[in-house]
């Protein structure tokens, strides 16, 4: 079942916003139920699945409402509080789990809300399961005998677990004594875990973002918001900014500067570290979004670089397929599969730190070894019945874009898959050619847009 085909299902597991469908109290109920047969199906002991959440005040009542679900199913809860998604990851493997679910909409404010889930062994799953869901969706909700009815089980040590799972990834011949940073939790699921693995590991801590109240949760701090991390590291003299966003699997950097340091930066500054140190097996995989400057820097290494659609999961897929461990997209998930199952924002920063401390020296310095191309984006908010694919005037615009840049640029258009949006890309060497290119693009796009139903032009950012 495609991307597209799905009723439910997006790029990232369930999402929207609170109180409108699907993201209710009665679907999420019977989405637990749904999940709970599907994913214990054929299984002879008794059936266990971890949920977490972060720290949106929606996420009680939706913790109620999977637990409800899943009882019906027979399926007993183990209830984990506010953590990291990739806690829950890591805590369904470790509890020999049938799956782990995590309540969160990750980068969004807590008017939204989200239902993600993992396979036993911590992996996102796979489609055909995800399609199987929602086939068990359109039946009937039926509860299981009272004698069969699933349990609810509170986890007291979850935090502690994780927390040691997180500097246990850190080399054990080295530390952060001497080092000042900055971590900020965005008022999310890490609040109080990231700066305790980073104080622990021996840093000096100033922590941002870290007294959630269920309602600021990404509001103006985290990986989304840098700008707060930005002040702060000048503010407090500091040596290097952490930003995670509301359910920790994202992560953005600051170096002393003051200047941000993406994902791709953070993904190149890594595959360097682990490729010096013999470390590094096979290609680093991006996206379709990523910098060409850290594709040619990863090349420029002598590795190969491999591009997948949007979405950690197809990096995920990409490396566990030929057996690879590293991959990250531009806004800040990265996956080191050799350390984790998934996309980590701490474990993430952890390795970045770790090729400071190793090399002596600053974050700025690190990140030099790759050049970003100017890139820039524009979306284009797409009416009901707007159909762009096989549109020859949108086709012949990027065809004559991508005759103008050569070698030295490339185009994408892709539409969203959390949004009524394309977005439009064009990235080069040359600044002014890549503004000329993507607004006369997306201007084409407009057009086609107005010809099926009116809709604006939304241009987020210049590269």
């Amino acid at each position: 079942m495609s991307q597209q085909e799905r009723k439910y299902f997006g790029t990232d597991g369930i999402r929207g916003t609170v109180g409108q469908a699907p993201i209710t109290p009665d679907f999420v109920m019977k989405l637990g139920w749904a999940a709970g047969r599907v994913l214990t199906r054929g299984s002879t002991d008794r059936n266990k699945v971890l949920i977490g959440k972060d720290t949106r005040v929606s996420g009680y009542m939706f913790e109620s409402a999977l637990e409800a679900g899943l009882a019906a199913a027979g399926v007993d809860t183990h209830l984990l509080g506010p953590m990291p998604t990739p806690g829950i990851a890591y805590l369904t493997r470790t509890f020999n789990a049938h799956a782990g679910i995590v309540i969160s909409a990750s980068h969004n404010r807590f008017e939204d809300n989200g239902i993600k889930f993992f396979c036993g062994n911590g992996s996102k799953l796979p489609d055909d399961v995800e399609h199987a869901i929602e086939q068990e969706l359109e039946k009937p909700m039926e509860s299981v005998t009272s004698r069969e009815l699933g349990k609810a089980h509170r986890v007291t040590d979850a935090a502690g677990r994780y927390i040691e799972f997180c500097k246990s990834t850190f080399s054990n011949d080295i530390n952060l004594s001497g080092l000042k940073i900055v971590v900020d939790c965005a008022h999310g699921a890490t609040y109080h875990i990231a700066p305790a693995v980073m104080s622990e590991l021996g840093a000096n801590v100033i922590a941002l973002g870290n007294q959630p109240d269920g309602f600021n949760i990404n509001e103006g701090y985290g990986a989304t918001s840098p700008e707060a991390l930005q002040q702060a590291v000048l503010a407090e003299g500091a040596d290097v900014g952490i930003a995670l966003d509301g359910d920790g699997d994202r992560l953005i950097m600051v170096d002393h500067t003051g200047a941000v340091v993406d994902g791709d930066e953070i993904t190149f500054i890594i595959a360097r570290q682990r490729y010096q140190r013999g470390l590094l097996r096979g290609a680093v995989v991006g996206t379709q979004m990523s910098n060409l400057g850290f594709e040619r820097a990863v090349q420029t290494l002598g590795l190969d670089f491999k591009r997948v659609s949007v979405g950690d999961r197809y990096i995920l897929e990409m490396l566990q397929a030929n057996d690879w461990v590293l991959g990250g997209e531009t806004s800040g998930h990265i996956i080191c599969l050799d350390l984790t199952t998934t996309g980590d924002g701490i474990i993430s920063a952890l390795q970045t730190l770790e090729a400071m401390v190793r090399s002596g020296h600053k974050l700025s310095a690190l990140k030099a070894g790759m050049t970003k191309f100017p890139q820039r984006l524009i979306n284009v908010r797409l009416g009901e019945r707007t159909d762009v694919k096989n549109c020859e005037k949108i086709a012949s615009a990027v065809a004559a874009a991508e005759q103008r840049l050569g070698d030295t640029g490339r185009v994408l258009l892709r539409p969203s898959g959390t949004e009524p949006l394309m977005r439009v890309m064009v990235e080069g060497q040359d600044a002014g050619l890549v503004d000329e290119l993507a607004e006369h693009i997306a201007d084409v796009v407009q057009q086609s847009v107005d010809e099926a139903g009116t809709a604006d032009v939304v241009r987020l950012r210049k590269a």
